[in-house]
């Protein structure tokens, strides 16, 4: 179960990437229909089909790239929401020996509710709400499975011990003191909060097509404090189809300069959060190792937003911002796993090994 649950944690960000490269490619609407592409399983390539398909759908006629770019995501999705269903069910025969249930349930929940949102981002035309609700449940199915495989691991390296009759190592014995180790949580947990509202924030920006609103350093264009219209940024309005934005040019700016002041908030944050871990003596190496790993993260992903600018949204370099997101968003929830109360004596105990 752990190296199936490993597979998925792979394959859920091969999923997120391949999400953000069919909406980069303008492809969300590539296949007009769900589950299927012009009433295919596969795209319609044939002349026959073809003339089938732009016969049914006058409005959306067949572009085979952008709906390949479409089925393909989807076919990647589809297989991810196997694996979690055998995963579940293989939690539930193995619950006698002490493997989550919960999770993995959880789990199957949120993969057919992304199913769900999947089906409404082309029903509804793009809607915004739906498409951020999207990226955001493909980053919560990708931090679940992260935390599911953390358990399996803790849970067969505990059985491990137990077997060798060396589980009873006193926590105090490593220096690690619960009260420390509950300070260290809250501030993780914080800057988790922070994280999340931050790709949320990127969401939106990208769901509205904002990503070049702003083109200028190190905020937008001069005069931008005359077009702020949050209310306006931060509502729907009423459109046939979403596809390339439904809002005007102000709103849009302020979608961007919002991301752009959440993103320095979320740097200087985790830069502060992992200098204060790397200065104090009672964690062990492995999580100081993270907290540098956390710092570079940050770093690259600073380095490519600003690329995005200025080099005007390259399609491999907007992709490897949503990749880089998730990989800061696994960095910090090892983290946070690591100096819990309930993990982190397992965690020091056994060198903080984490695979």
């Amino acid at each position: 179960m752990k190296k199936l649950v490993l597979f998925s944690l792979f394959l859920a960000a091969v999923v997120i990437i391949l999400g953000a490269y069919t909406r980069l490619t303008d492809a969300g609407l590539g296949c007009p229909d769900w589950p299927g592409c012009y009433g295919n399983l596969t795209v319609p390539l044939s002349d026959a089909k073809v003339a089938a398909a732009n016969t049914a759908f006058p409005e959306r006629p067949v572009e085979a790239h952008k709906a390949w770019n479409e089925m393909i995501h989807r076919y990647f999705a589809g297989a991810l929401g196997l694996c979690i269903l055998a995963i579940a069910i293989i939690a539930i025969r193995q619950r006698h020996k002490g493997t989550p249930v919960k999770l993995p349930l959880l789990l199957l929940g949120l993969v057919i509710f992304q199913a769900a949102l999947g089906m409404w981002t082309v029903t509804l035309n793009l809607l915004p709400v739906v498409v951020m609700g999207h990226l955001l449940g493909g980053f919560t199915v990708l931090s679940c499975l992260f935390v599911l495989y953390l358990r399996l691991r803790k849970h067969s390296a505990v059985s491990l011990q137990l077997h060798k009759s060396h589980a009873a190592q006193s926590v105090s014995d490593d220096g690690y003191y619960p009260r420390q180790s509950n300070t260290l949580t809250t501030t993780a947990f914080i800057g988790m909060v922070i994280l999340v509202g931050q790709i949320a924030l990127g969401g939106w920006t990208s769901a509205n097509y904002a990503a070049l609103a702003c083109t200028d350093m190190p905020i937008c264009e001069p005069g931008w404090q005359q077009r702020l219209d949050f209310q306006g940024a931060y509502s729907v309005p009423e459109a046939q189809n979403y596809e390339f934005g439904a809002h005007n040019y102000g709103e849009r700016a302020t979608m961007h300069i919002v991301h752009r002041f959440g993103a320095a908030i979320t740097f200087i944050y985790l830069t502060v959060l992992a200098f204060m871990w790397l200065r104090s003596s009672r964690l062990p190496p492995s999580v100081k190792r993270g907290c540098v790993l956390m710092i570079g993260v940050l770093c690259v992903q600073v380095a490519l937003g600003l690329s995005n600018v200025l080099f005007s949204l390259p399609l491999f370099i907007a992709v490897s911002h949503n990749a880089v997101a998730a990989m800061l968003l696994l960095t910090l929830i090892w983290l946070t796993w690591s100096v819990a109360p309930s993990t982190s004596s397992f965690s020091y105990s056994t060198g903080g090994h984490h695979g």
